[in-house]
């Protein structure tokens, strides 16, 4: 019985198996072609590395790291990315507690309006705040772009958050309060250890969409060197170095790198976490 049921799933198990290889192909693709000397990229296909003779160096990596200022722009990207994951998620969690468990006037009408926020193109708030970060001198710094991920990322965050905290059990806040734990206690001691799972999944998005984000970090923090993640700095490699594409794709993969790590590390957490706040509230 147990076989037949293996042979029933073998053609699903291949298929998904086949669609995986297929989304790693580009992937591979650029990896390979990073480590190839400059000759060889241009001539031949990225594929004809895979058979002997092979002809593999770090050369491209050492060139984009020291002589066109990746590590610069990557060390960016980490003080963009980092605080801009950390900052919705702790907002996001605590006014998903207070929508989902605490009793104020208006609660379901402000829980109304954050899930319309989601709908509202990011294209349409980049004037308006750009004109208002300019007015308060904050234009071109790291904290614009810490407000402005933060603000985009709220709504679609409180609203997964709240979804997985509004079904947890009544009992244990009830026991809680019983035991005089206060809300901030609550939520320190019992809300943030239950809600790992979720949160780990809203982690992954936010910093994913931070780490590749382009139009919010041009137009908030522009191109200075001093402040620009790596999405523009690769931006400004593709008009400057012109037909070195080994140079290119090492820029690339080293951009797409942490997310890969990121990813890997907190993938045990992400479907449970995205299936029990698509399920609960």
């Amino acid at each position: 019985m147990k076989t037949a049921g293996l042979l029933r799933r073998l053609p699903l198990h291949l298929i998904v198996i086949g669609v995986c290889l297929l989304w790693l192909i580009p992937a591979l693709g650029l990896l390979i072609s990073s480590v190839r000397p400059p000759r060889l990229v241009s001539s031949t296909g990225w594929w004809t590395a895979l058979l002997p003779p092979f002809h593999f160096a770090v050369e491209n990596y050492v060139e984009v790291l020291n002589a066109y200022g990746m590590k610069r722009s990557f060390l960016n990207s980490l003080f963009i990315a980092i605080p801009s994951t950390v900052i919705p998620i702790i907002v996001a969690a605590y006014a998903a507690y207070a929508l989902s468990w605490m009793r104020f006037w208006g609660r379901e009408a402000l829980f109304t309006v954050i899930v319309a926020a989601l709908v509202v193109p990011l294209q349409m708030t980049l004037i308006p705040v750009l004109r208002l970060l300019n007015g308060l001198g904050l234009s071109g710094t790291f904290p614009a772009v810490w407000l402005a991920h933060t603000a985009y990322g709220l709504p679609f965050a409180i609203y997964l958050l709240r979804n997985f905290i509004g079904g947890l059990p009544r009992d244990l806040f009830e026991a809680a309060h019983i035991d005089g734990a206060g809300p901030l206690l609550v939520f320190f001691r019992l809300i943030l250890p239950l809600s790992v799972p979720s949160v780990a999944s809203l982690a992954i998005f936010q910093f994913l969409w931070v780490w590749n984000d382009l139009l919010v970090a041009l137009v908030y923090v522009g191109g200075t060197p001093s402040v620009a993640p790596m999405t523009v700095a690769v931006s400004n490699l593709v008009n400057s170095l012109g037909q070195n594409w080994q140079l290119l794709t090492a820029a690339a993969f080293l951009s797409m790198l942490l997310p890969l790590i990121v990813f890997l590390v907190l993938q045990r957490y992400f479907v449970r976490g995205i299936l029990a706040g698509a399920i609960k509230g």
